[in-house]
């Protein structure tokens, strides 16, 4: 009886295994493909009423090329076109070992208003993402993507659905990166374009999710420098004598309870006349922030090796618009250090004076962000004189917990600034939504007798309380603050179809570059 048993559970388990494998792939002919040689992602839009589902363009070819063979799969696998959903043919194509037939939605469908979002741009990513990935895993070295009337988007789903962090991975065990190229369309521009911005991300997602013994802040200048200099951008690496000289005080204060020695990064990209004044960006640069003496939960502290990602995102920014070689001066500040627990660690109550001569209380360790950005976003100003300012950081707990992976959380003082950001984040589909900065977060943060800032405020809207402690060093330009809590760590919840669960984000990298280029090219809608 109990043999019987076993054999039945086996049987059950084994048709559970072959229902997820027919969801991912179909093998058509006498066996499957062995895998590697050449991939094709085709996509299919959803049906309408009683209309079959409709090809793309492409995939009509390929059908007519072979005799009506796709459109009868497509109807025995009962593809409806649904966004993300579709299989993988195999031995069906003379040029292609595979063929991944992806569903893309609605056809025609565009700018969805209440969503804030570019719906058909964000259906093509998603499709060629899980397309190429589904080929990826068949084992194709070269995939080839339709640009199902997205060229640019379509370039970077697949992109971005096909990097994998394998840095520390045995060579036998990585999973091989497929060339990826344009199929059927004569908009290589776009296509390239949607690469640069993908490969900016990924660089982004490179350098977040290294291990934090990988990644101190020597090696994140020295990987900045080789991403960066080759093309054609100038970094000054700023070490701890420059630092201590410029009297940044309390950005010392952090980065002196580790043995890593700080690093702060001078990065210059002059697209136009050297005198036009600069955009400025600061990024959150905490190599590893484990709360200092405020030590944080030991569960889920890996994750914090991330606390540089919005630093990282600035950094494959820069590296897109070089890139793409946009007519603008980009000039960004970068404070590297680890927050570590010792005995040169600050002590809650410790209080140090800014650049501005204005005091700030380190009443919590843990909220070290606004300590070690604060000299850094004074100093860039100074120094620089931008036109406008942007800061991107991953500070209060408050925009995870309302906006989840969602969207990042902003904070502007400037109407405009807003409303860039917000178009740029509907065009890429990694959206920000503005959050409150309002006097009665002022004084939360300065209402105080014996300093005249605290790093951590009253009360429990954290990111607000961030936010005014930043928006009150920075006094008259333009201003806004990214808080990227929620979206810039590990993709946990709300997955991104073409982004990896498990592993950082590398946003909002693709939203700063389109926010760069419409601030470039203000006349191009």
């Amino acid at each position: 009886m109990k043999h019987m048993r076993r054999n039945t559970i086996n049987n059950v388990l084994g048709l559970r295994r072959m229902v997820r494998l027919m969801n991912v792939r179909f093998a058509c002919g006498a066996e499957a493909s062995a895998g590697g040689g050449k991939g094709l992602v085709l996509g299919i839009y959803m049906k309408e009423g009683d209309k079959d589902p409709k090809f793309t363009s492409s995939a009509e070819k390929i059908n007519d090329r072979i005799g009506g063979k796709l459109r009868q799969l497509v109807c025995e696998t009962q593809i409806d076109g649904r966004l993300g959903r579709g299989r993988v043919f195999n031995n069906i194509d003379p040029d292609f070992s595979s063929v991944a037939v992806v569903g893309v939605g609605i056809e025609g469908i565009g700018f969805n208003e209440l969503e804030m979002l570019d719906e058909g741009m964000e259906n093509v990513r998603v499709a060629a993402g899980v397309g190429a990935r589904s080929l990826q895993l068949q084992g194709c070295h070269t995939v080839s993507v339709d640009a199902m009337d997205y060229a640019e988007q379509a370039a970077e789903g697949a992109s971005l659905g096909v990097w994998r962090f394998t840095d520390n991975l045995a060579k036998k065990n990585r999973l091989v990166v497929p060339r990826l190229e344009l199929y059927d369309s004569a908009d290589m521009d776009g296509w390239t374009r949607g690469i640069f911005k993908a490969e900016s991300q990924n660089l982004a997602r490179r350098l977040s999710d290294a291990p934090a013994n990988c990644m101190t802040p020597t090696m994140f200048a020295q990987a900045t420098v080789d991403a960066l200099c080759p093309c054609g951008i100038t970094v000054e690496v700023r070490t701890m004598d420059w630092i201590e000289m410029q009297r940044m005080h309390a950005f010392l204060m952090i980065a002196k309870g580790s043995c890593e020695p700080p690093v702060l990064l001078e990065i210059s990209y002059c697209g136009t006349a050297p005198e036009d004044k600069p955009i400025l960006f600061v990024g959150k640069g905490i190599t590893f922030n484990s709360g200092g003496i405020n030590l944080r939960d030991c569960q889920g502290m890996d994750e914090y090796r991330g606390s540089m990602s919005a630093a990282a995102a600035v950094i494959g920014m820069m590296r897109c618009v070089a890139a793409l070689s946009l007519p603008i001066n980009v000039t960004c500040v970068i404070p590297l250090c680890e927050n570590m627990p010792s005995g040169m660690s600050a002590k809650p109550g410790d209080v140090v004076t800014l650049l501005n001569a204005r005091s700030m209380a380190i009443r919590d360790v843990d909220k070290a962000g606004v300590v070690v950005m604060a000299d850094p976003l004074l100093y860039g100003q100074t120094t620089y004189k931008p036109r406008l300012v942007v800061d991107v950081a991953t500070l209060g707990i408050g925009v995870k917990n309302a906006y989840g992976g969602g969207a990042s959380g902003i904070f502007s003082n400037s109407h405009y600034i807003w409303k860039q950001f917000q178009r740029a984040g509907s065009l890429t589909g990694d959206r920000v939504w503005r959050m409150p900065l309002w006097q009665y977060y002022k004084k939360q943060v300065t209402d105080e007798t014996g300093y005249d800032l605290s790093n951590d405020g009253r009360g429990e809207a954290s990111s607000c309380l961030a936010a005014a402690i930043l928006h009150e060093l920075v006094p008259c330009a333009d201003w806004a603050h990214i808080d990227t809590r929620g979206t810039g760590l590990l993709t946990t919840y709300g997955i991104v179809p073409y982004l990896t669960q498990g592993f950082m984000t590398g946003r909002p990298t693709r939203t700063l570059v389109q926010f760069v280029y419409q601030m470039a090219c203000p006349e191009v809608k």
